[in-house]
């Protein structure tokens, strides 16, 4: 056995590629639940005055619950200050949770010390957003891809350089820059640094922060699909945060939306491009310019909304969006919604979901905030969403249409509205849009 395991390795090192990450030994199933989290909290505190007492928190994660399978990509989107790289350092424990719970293969990691980590670091590495700052400036590539080698005391058949050189063929880099400092390369260039660093103890899942926001969109391109390719090979799991939402499309399995703090939805990538249920949601897809001049004078469909995001050191009681909702009810201020499975494979946190029968049909009297909202909104939006909502109301209360049906009903209306839509609807936006699409999230006006 041991000749048969020294042969595979032979081939695979003439191959320059990696081996299956845990092959070893250890490795979860595809399919099998990787890393749990619950209740997950993270409020760092607010400390003024000469004694320095806390006046205060700020409240960057606030109970998100969610699954990661091994094999699979979760992507986790969101506007800026929703709590999305907080949650990624809370996950790799490069932060200590304030409540909640992490596990990884089964195992509470939530608060381990520094001794108890050591271990899972090999494990659970981080690809860092700016390939600028994460890089030390004093240290050669071939030092910087090294160095989990020499923390985790580790030595690789061969010795450190000959697996460093082979980690950096393997992200499309030449052997021979071994030897360079970081300020001799592209941006494009140090991500791939980046991605061989974090790939060099053989991790099993990998949180990516960002990692193509500071790069031209070619450079994006070439990387990402390089991140594609190294999932398939080595039997990665990822957690991708990003803004670019055609860029999630693009990597993941499930994507989850968060709203300052929490999330707000979790689906399968083709239900919540197809059919978003949180009004959230809907204004996020809206912002993605359709790349089509044949379609450049219809009219638009973008949804544009009111005010700004409240404060994460004192958010707004019960649904968080309420305050900028077109839809927001007495009930969507006073009680928060349960993220729930509403349809098979997408959790949403709404109670007058979009695409789906009502949650609180007993209260229609809309906040004032809801209908300032709703003025920016766009009419065939309104129109679909008060039409689909109506039927489906009509229907359950004649009982015509059971909640299963409802549901299929408002599936097959949908595709109708998408396919009218799609030969009407605006995708050559002005340059405000497409800024605004190109931050993940609707600006607000």
């Amino acid at each position: 056995m041991s000749d048969e395991k020294a042969e595979k390795a032979e081939q695979t090192e003439q191959a320059g590629t990696i081996p299956r990450q845990g092959e070893e030994g250890g490795r979860v199933a595809d399919g099998e639940v990787l890393l749990k989290v619950t209740g997950l909290q993270k409020h760092f505190p607010i400390k003024k005055g000469l004694l320095q007492r806390q006046v205060g928190a700020v409240h960057a994660v606030d109970g998100i619950d969610f699954e990661v399978r091994a094999g699979e990509t979760l992507g986790v989107v969101g506007e800026s200050g929703c709590g999305k790289s907080t949650m990624g350092r809370l996950i790799t424990r490069l932060l200590e949770p304030t409540a909640g719970k992490v596990e990884f293969e089964g195992k509470d990691i939530t608060h381990l010390g520094v001794t108890g980590m050591r271990p899972m670091r090999r494990d659970v590495q981080m690809i860092f957003q700016d390939p600028y700052s994460s890089l030390n400036p004093r240290h050669t590539i071939g030092t910087i891809v090294g160095a989990p080698f020499r923390l985790q005391g580790v030595e690789p058949e061969g010795g450190i350089k000959k697996e460093v050189q082979r980690l950096l063929s393997v992200v499309g880099l030449n052997p021979e820059h071994y030897n360079r400092y970081p300020h001799e390369f592209s941006g494009g260039q140090r991500q791939r640094i980046g991605i061989a660093r974090a790939l060099a103890l053989k991790p099993k899942l990998v949180v990516a922060d960002e990692p193509v926001s500071a790069l031209d969109v070619s450079i994006q391109a070439q990387v990402v699909n390089l991140m594609d390719d190294l999932q398939e090979e080595l039997g990665l799991t990822y957690v991708i945060i990003a803004h670019d939402l055609s860029v999630v499309r693009h990597v993941s399995d499930r994507i989850a939306v968060m709203y300052l703090g929490k999330i707000v939805e979790l689906a399968d990538r083709d239900l919540l491009y197809k059919t978003p249920m949180h009004p959230y949601t809907k204004a996020l897809m809206s912002a993605v310019p359709i790349p089509d001049p044949k379609r450049k004078n219809a009219k638009s469909e973008r949804i544009l909304l009111k005010g700004d995001v409240p404060s994460p050191i004192s958010p707004p009681s019960g649904c968080r969006f309420h305050t900028r909702c077109w839809k927001a009810t007495e009930i969507c201020r006073t009680t928060e919604p349960p993220l729930v499975e509403l349809r098979p494979g997408q959790r949403v946190a709404c109670h007058h979901p979009e695409n789906f029968e009502d949650q609180a049909p007993q209260d229609t009297v809309l906040l004032t905030a809801a209908k300032e909202a709703a003025e920016l909104v766009a009419d065939e939006v309104l129109a679909e969403s008060a039409q689909t909502s109506e039927a489906l109301a009509t229907a359950v209360a004649d009982g015509e249409v059971g909640s299963e049906e409802a549901t299929g009903t408002t599936e097959s209306a949908e595709s109708a509205e998408s396919a009218e839509s799609a030969d009407g609807a605006d995708s050559g936006e002005s340059e405000e849009s497409a800024e605004e699409s190109a931050e993940g999230g609707p600006t607000d006006k």
